[in-house]
């Protein structure tokens, strides 16, 4: 693993404490240019983490609070009429919004409505954002970090499944066990910890790392290991709808990017199964049939990984 990369989980890791396999993922999502929703219940330091990341990556940053009158103008920029001081001519200069940065955190993204979520959804796919017919680039490496409340509760909108698919990853942290919770108790506010965290991924350097998960091998058994694995979702599963290729695309993307930071320049079984619930358990958490397993557990339950 890379010196500045371990050093910044290290980082990240003393701030959201005992959680090192959902920090873990959150750096594979990074490395793998894709999108991280994080998914709980409020106060569980989903906020936090998404500080601490583009803390420690030195990355320009921007914060959304997603409200149910949020507009899509509020997220991608709006023209507004200029006039030129004591004449009566002027033009339109284009204004940008909060979108144009390295590391957006879109804040409970679930309690706007779709039209503002969607505002979200070419700049996720794309990089890029057409306002007036004009397409404008986003700046590189770009990273949504978006939190969600559970759709149970009060006040929120179910994100559609297109949005979804946009995020390479979705993770929970759930509750602390007690010696994490106990530290919480009696040590520093988390949130200052993580405003005060130093630079650690130089942007020349994480840029290098996410060209590096493209050299990341995955034998032929792997790839037949996940095919079986993307099989079994559109034919054998009993789900209304399987994986897309690009949910398939993300899942192999995903794993290299855990073997890297493993320290290997190849991918095992193992590294698909580790990735696979964040990966796809909300592609197809609406697919389901029936209860009981998640989505990612009955798949693992009944796709061998050696035939």
């Amino acid at each position: 693993m890379s010196v500045a990369l371990q050093s910044a989980i290290e980082s990240v890791n003393a701030v959201i404490l005992g959680k090192e396999q959902q920090v873990k993922l959150a750096f594979s999502c990074l490395l793998a240019k894709g999108h991280l929703l994080i998914e709980d219940l409020p106060g569980m330091g989903k906020t936090t983490l998404s500080h601490a990341l583009a803390a420690v990556t030195g990355l320009d940053y921007n914060r959304i609070q997603f409200t149910s009158d949020l507009l899509p103008a509020d997220i991608l920029g709006v023209s507004i009429f200029e006039r030129e001081a004591g004449t009566e001519l002027g033009r339109f200069r284009f204004h940008p919004g909060p979108v144009f940065t390295q590391v957006l955190l879109a804040d409970e993204i679930n309690r706007a409505t779709p039209k503002a979520q969607s505002a979200l959804l070419e700049a996720m796919e794309e990089g890029q954002v057409t306002i007036e017919g004009e397409t404008r680039p986003l700046p590189a490496p770009f990273f949504v970090i978006a939190t969600q409340n559970p759709i149970s509760q009060s006040g929120t909108f179910p994100l559609p499944e297109s949005q979804l698919d946009r995020f390479l990853m979705r993770i929970q942290l759930g509750y602390p066990h007690q010696e994490a919770e106990r530290a919480l108790l009696l040590g520093q506010d988390r949130r200052d910890m993580a405003a005060h965290l130093a630079e650690a991924l130089p942007k020349a350097e994480l840029l290098r790392l996410q060209q590096q998960v493209n050299d990341v091998q995955a034998s032929s058994s792997v790839i037949d290991y996940v095919q079986r694995l993307i099989a079994y979702t559109r034919y054998d599963g009993g789900f209304q709808y399987g994986l897309s290729p690009r949910g398939a695309l993300a899942l192999l993307r995903s794993a290299k990017a855990w073997a890297l930071i493993d320290g290997r320049a190849f991918v095992l079984p193992e590294d698909i199964q580790r990735v696979l619930p964040a990966v796809v358990d909300h592609r197809l958490a609406d697919a389901a049939q029936h209860g009981g397993h998640s989505v990612s557990q009955q798949l693992l339950n009944h796709v061998p990984v050696l035939l």
